[in-house]
């Protein structure tokens, strides 16, 4: 068995919900699910169809929306 590197050996991996919060709290980025529960049923759709405006549909195989 290779013997681990010393710059991983106190790595660990973070969960989703770790990146989410220190992306929005360090660089303002959201990253949301359209079917996160925590939200209202009309900010899940509001969600959905942002992602939609922004990245095409889904399922399109990474279809972009207009830039302007």
């Amino acid at each position: 068995m290779a013997a681990i590197s010393p710059i991983y050996s106190h790595a660990r991996q973070r969960d989703a919900f770790e990146l989410a919060r220190d992306g929005w709290r360090q660089r303002g980025i959201l990253a949301v699910s359209p079917s996160d529960r925590r939200l209202s049923f009309s900010e899940r759709e509001f969600i959905r169809e942002l992602g939609e405006r922004l990245y095409g549909s889904e399922g399109r195989g990474g279809a972009h929306g207009s830039r302007s």
